[in-house]
């Protein structure tokens, strides 16, 4: 069984050792042993799982098992560049081509001709520097910003992302003639709670770490401390787990870790806590679905309130006195009334008074709950934008995006 590490190919067990990668889960080894497999053929590769799963080791795995493995390799943060400026950063610009552009500049397609270059967070890139790349994968070909002198590069390209491509494609975000152009091998990295049996090896790898780099006693775990960790669902996948080992490491060291101690490292365990259910682990997957499609569904006929609202003739509300007198589609399916009690009846005030705010209760917005989850986990992580990003399963873009939108 490949649970064993005798079982596992000697050319999986030298890559996990020289590339750190940690776990005998079968669903990982197969992930390393395709990486093996399909780096002498020169394919682009498409490297797909959640944030914080692992997923930058793989690129360097099929650089390093290829004919290229001599040539440079550089990797791309696609999410980090600002838009304005990446297709400088990829293709590099002529000088004058735009304001602060002194001199003429190489781009990364062309520093790293003969070898690899790695898209993290492919899925970011604008439209228009997609159509750009597909033009690199089709013919080797491309343009310097502010040029028309078509340059050539041998490059391999292999991508990653966090994100459905095809919903992308669907959604109109994304090419469908580029993602078929990348995707001509697939690797999928399994998120840990996919993996759990391999919690125990990476928690105990990065507590002796950490112990070891900063001379401090070690942290053990009691075994209702391993339990908990390993039907913890991290969001943040192995990212989010080195990060509370690390900070256990430091404020509890040479302490056995307790659930009592452990709790207070786990952020929204409520939430994320996957409890053991029939000798397997539950997913709180289909809930959260349901009460997504129950708050969309509550916005709807809010709005169609509210249209209604606005649409009615003044006698019609004024005349409101009470539930008998409502329509039956304005009561809710509980059977509570969308309308304030108040001691005075309704047609005492001037209709030119009466403001939707004072009839019906103002609904909480999905974008309000958006702002609270991510002023929370900004909270949560001590104002770090990145472990913020990486707990929401978002980009780093993104984030940034959002918390200019809502003025944070």
């Amino acid at each position: 069984m490949r649970d064993n590490p005798t079982a596992i190919p000697p050319q999986v067990l030298q890559a996990k050792q020289r590339f750190g990668i940690i776990g005998n889960s079968p669903s990982l080894i197969a992930a390393v042993e395709r990486a093996i497999r399909v780096a002498p053929i020169d394919l682009s590769v498409l490297i797909t799982g959640e944030s914080g799963s692992g997923k930058e080791f793989f690129p360097q795995i099929i650089h390093a098992y290829s004919a290229r493995k001599h040539a440079r390799y550089i990797a791309v943060n696609c999410g980090a560049i600002p838009e304005g400026t990446i297709d400088s950063e990829l293709f590099g610009h002529e000088k004058g081509a735009f304001t602060g552009a002194v001199d003429s500049r190489k781009g990364y397609f062309e520093e790293a001709d003969g070898g690899t270059i790695f898209l993290d967070e492919v899925a970011e890139l604008p439209l228009t520097t997609q159509a750009r790349l597909l033009r690199v994968l089709e013919s080797g070909e491309f343009l310097r910003v502010g040029s028309s002198k078509v340059q050539k590069t041998n490059i391999r390209v292999v991508a990653a992302t966090n994100v459905d491509l095809i919903a992308a494609v669907t959604a109109g975000r994304f090419r469908e003639d580029l993602y078929y152009r990348l995707s001509t091998v697939q690797i999928h990295i399994p998120p840990l709670r996919d993996r759990n049996s391999d919690i125990r090896l990476l928690t105990r790898k990065f507590a002796s770490d950490f112990a070891e780099r900063y001379h401090v006693p070690v942290v053990t775990f009691s075994q209702e401390g391993e339990d908990m960790m390993r039907h913890y669902r991290w969001p943040g996948n192995v990212r989010q787990l080195k990060n509370v080992v690390e900070q256990m490491a430091l404020f509890e060291a040479g302490n056995e870790i307790t659930p009592e101690i452990l709790q207070q490292y786990l952020p929204s365990i409520g939430e994320t806590y996957m409890p053991v259910v029939g000798g397997e682990i539950h997913s709180y997957q289909r809930e959260r679905e349901m009460l997504l499609g129950m708050i969309f569904n509550l916005q709807k006929r809010l709005d169609a309130l509210q249209e209604r609202f606005d649409e009615a003739p003044t006698s019609e509300i004024v005349h409101l006195k009470d539930k008998k007198d409502l329509p039956a589609n304005i009561i809710s399916p509980m059977g509570a009334s969308f309308m304030r009690e108040s001691p005075e009846p309704l047609h005492s005030v001037p209709a030119s008074e009466v403001a939707y705010s004072e009839v019906f209760e103002t609904p909480v917005t999905l974008q309000d709950k958006e702002r609270e989850a991510i002023k929370s986990a900004l909270e949560r992580n001590n104002g770090n934008r990145k472990a913020a990003a990486a707990e929401l399963n978002i980009s780093e873009r993104t984030l940034y995006r959002k918390i200019k939108d809502y003025g944070m």
